[in-house]
């Protein structure tokens, strides 16, 4: 019989950290969501505004963007903030790209007609997965927005075709667990972040061997434990925003 390596906080291989979902943080916002993964904490904010880039206009197609940041002290040590420093580290920019296209995944961006939608995701405290919590959240946050736009009949029609969701995945100890928070993050032999939709669809795969190669079975095992992530956070987010869309046709 194979032992079970304990993780460090005592959960399951295929068991997540607690997850919640708070609505309606900032109250000025198109539409905002607060988001939990055991202590990583992120603020994920969508703002609705009349332009598009310059590559877009007269294209009477929308955009959908992101901005990511951390607080100073979302760390155990306090990061000096990039405004200070003067420009935006690399992992940043990475961060925000990919929170941006896993949006965009999901949005008829045409819908929107000539508006971007930002969503800011700021960490307010980090221990593991902030950017697949950032997606989650921020994917609730946008639906909240475009929720608003529809009952304003700023746009004719619901434009998100499904929500998106991500969760990290990867090898410790030899065994493949889901949802690492930091401890096991930072010693991980592989690492993956898992971007996928509610139908079960994958929008993106981050993944390395930070320590040791892996198999094409190991692989397979990493992506039936995403897919278990996935599915339980998209069931959360359709909790969340069944709420909140009661009233819209969502076609």
């Amino acid at each position: 019989m194979t032992r079970v390596a304990p993780r460090p906080d005592g959960r399951k291989p295929g068991e997540m950290r607690a997850v919640t979902i708070d609505t309606g943080t900032i109250p000025h916002a198109e539409g905002s969501a607060s988001i939990a993964l055991g202590d990583t904490r992120v603020l994920c904010v969508a703002s609705v505004e009349d332009r598009v880039p310059p590559f877009l206009k007269g294209s009477g197609s929308g955009w959908v963007t992101a901005e990511y940041g951390m607080l100073p002290r979302a760390t155990h040590t306090r990061s000096p903030r990039e405004a200070a420093v003067g420009r935006q580290g690399g992992r940043t920019q990475e961060i925000q790209r990919l929170i941006g296209r896993s949006l965009r995944s999901v949005t008829e961006l045409r819908g929107l007609g000539e508006r971007t939608i930002t969503l800011d995701c700021d960490v307010l405290q980090a221990d593991g997965g902030t950017r697949c919590a950032a997606i989650t959240g921020a994917c609730v946050a946008l639906a909240m927005a475009l929720g608003k736009l529809v009952r304003e009949r700023t746009i004719p029609r619901w434009p998100l075709r499904e929500t998106v969701a991500a969760t990290s995945v990867g090898v410790c100890a030899g065994q493949a667990v889901l949802d690492l928070a930091y401890a096991e993050d930072s010693e991980a032999d592989v690492d993956f972040n898992v971007v996928g939709t509610a139908s079960g669809l994958f929008v993106e795969l981050q993944g390395t061997a930070e320590r040791r190669p892996f198999s094409e079975e190991k692989l397979g095992e990493l992506l039936a434990l995403a897919r278990k992530g996935l599915k339980k956070l998209a069931a959360l987010q359709e909790e969340v925003l069944g709420r909140h869309l009661a009233d819209v046709d969502l076609g």
